[in-house]
């Protein structure tokens, strides 16, 4: 095991690196909503018990395997054991996938970071979103024509990917996310403060932060908390795995997770309290409860905000310009993560030069993404991400947990980690890996198959369903299955072909 392997400068940039792969959009407009509805201030209960339970122990053995295993996760899984490489490859190609709408996503804040600067959403931002920017055709089935002002930001967003993770690990994503990263969390505070301090703002801080204690029995929230930890911290993509396996022998791996966890977890409650707040203004300055100007996602991004932004004057051009421009950067370090996740393996499995895979990978991610730029792309957007989130994710991490927790033996990767680190963790981890973790993350998967059959998701028909999200899936396990049967041909992995 002793090929030679890119390496982070310092243990700050690793973790930089890996906090700005956790931090996301989905911080910024999906822990704000998930908090408010899942019991204010009570759900922090469930959330720091999912963090303590599911998060750090998850991070420490992403961690581990990466680091003691020296390989992105297909490399990783093969050297714990060979029947499991497959395993490595499913959120390989699943990453994938999410790069494909992610950089769509990305391209519609582009587009209105530059609409900010004039307010050129108008009056009526949701039918500019759905109709004149968007072009949204009438049912999942009906793909449209092309759009290409969000073309041509899915183009720009693929030539920062390919730039940044062709240069290496040391040299471009090192490099990018010790800028990036203050600078978004310096801008995050700075809407915070102006959010905090609008007529209104403690309106919607109070809705924000009120506990309903009724909710914290109730099972349902304590899915959405460990959903949102599993999700936020960008576990089972293949991140985490890959991003540790190019840390120096000696790296302090506990602490490390920790501290990952925690950044993420403040940047959250940073975004929480700046969303929160301007949206009690909006519900002041409308007359209405915050629970009637609350919203989560897209609609809070692209809808939402900018009604707000219209009727804060200036401000409303000076937040919306930082406002967009945070949503870009959150997207680009997660997008970055998510570039080198996929093309790690390939240099890893076949030995290709790291510039070739980067260019070939971001040239057919590129491709995949084109479809992103039609006019039924949100709903494939919705459907993809659902089902990819929901089942694939899940079921990869519960699949972690049970080939470290049952087959390895989770030993074997906590002496790993406490040998090289400050403070060493205890057997409380060993049951957790093998118990805890993987309870929650099968009654989260019943939960999701129960709601499924109950009501197909979004009130989509069956048929788009299995079209855009069961096949995602199947796509993920059958492309994993194939290309893990294919031998090893890297010459500086020796240990894999013996």
């Amino acid at each position: 095991m002793n090929e030679s392997r890119d390496q982070w400068g310092t243990k700050l940039g690793f973790i930089l690196s890996a906090v700005g792969s956790a931090v996301g959009l989905g911080n910024i407009w999906r822990f704000p909503y998930v908090a408010y509805s899942n019991g204010g201030g009570a759900f922090l209960i469930p959330y720091f018990f999912a963090i303590f339970t599911a998060g750090i122990p998850l991070l420490i053995l992403e961690y581990g395997m990466g680091h003691k295993y020296k390989g992105s996760t297909p490399l990783a899984m093969s050297r714990a054991n060979k029947k499991w490489e497959w395993l490595g490859w499913w959120p390989t190609i699943s990453a994938f996938m999410i790069l494909s709408y992610y950089s769509m996503i990305l391209s519609w804040a582009i587009n209105y970071l530059k609409f900010s600067f004039n307010k050129s959403w108008g009056s009526d931002s949701n039918s500019f979103f759905y109709s004149d920017f968007l072009k949204l055709t009438s049912s999942p089935f009906e793909i449209g024509g092309m759009v290409w002002p969000i073309l041509i930001g899915i183009s720009l967003i693929w030539i920062i990917n390919w730039t940044i993770c062709y240069k290496g690990i040391k040299g471009g994503i090192e490099k990018v996310n010790k800028v990036l990263l203050p600078t978004l969390i310096g801008i995050m505070i700075v809407i915070a403060i102006r959010g905090t301090t609008l007529e209104g703002a403690t309106l919607g801080l109070n809705t924000l932060f009120t506990p309903d204690w009724s909710k914290v029995l109730d099972p349902k929230v304590w899915v959405a908390a460990y959903g949102q930890v599993f999700f936020s911290l960008s576990l089972a993509m293949g991140i985490m795995v890959t991003y540790s396996s190019y840390l120096p022998k000696k790296t302090d791996i506990n602490n490390s997770a920790f501290m990952t966890a925690f950044a993420n977890c403040g940047f959250e409650f940073l975004c929480a309290i700046a969303v929160f707040g301007i949206l009690g203004y909006m519900a002041t300055v409308q007359g209405v409860p915050v629970s009637e100007v609350v919203s989560s996602g897209v609609g809070l991004a692209f809808i939402v905000f900018p009604t707000v932004f219209n009727a804060m004057g200036l401000w409303g051009t000076i937040l919306g310009v930082l406002f967009f421009a945070c949503l870009i950067f959150a997207g680009i370090t997660s997008s970055v993560s998510l570039t080198e996740a996929v093309s790690a393996p390939f240099i890893d499995k076949f030995g290709w030069k790291r510039n070739k895979v980067i260019t070939v990978i971001c040239m057919i991610g590129f491709l995949m993404s084109i479809i992103f730029a039609t006019g039924g792309a949100l709903y494939l957007l919705d459907i993809i991400d659902n089902f990819i989130n929901n089942y694939g994710i899940v079921v990869v991490g519960l699949l972690e947990v049970l080939l470290v927790g049952w087959i390895l033996k989770p030993y074997i990767i906590r002496e790993h980690t406490n040998e090289i680190s400050y403070f060493r963790i205890g057997k409380w981890w060993d049951a957790t890996v093998k118990y805890i973790t993987p309870a929650i993350l099968i009654f989260m998967l019943i939960q999701s198959v129960i709601t499924e059959i109950k009501s197909p998701y979004g009130g989509y028909p069956l048929k788009a369903l299995f079209m855009y999200g069961w096949s995602a899936i199947l796509i993920g396990i059958l492309g994993a299955i194939i290309i893990s049967k294919k031998t090893w041909k890297n010459k500086n992995i020796n240990d894999l072909n013996d």
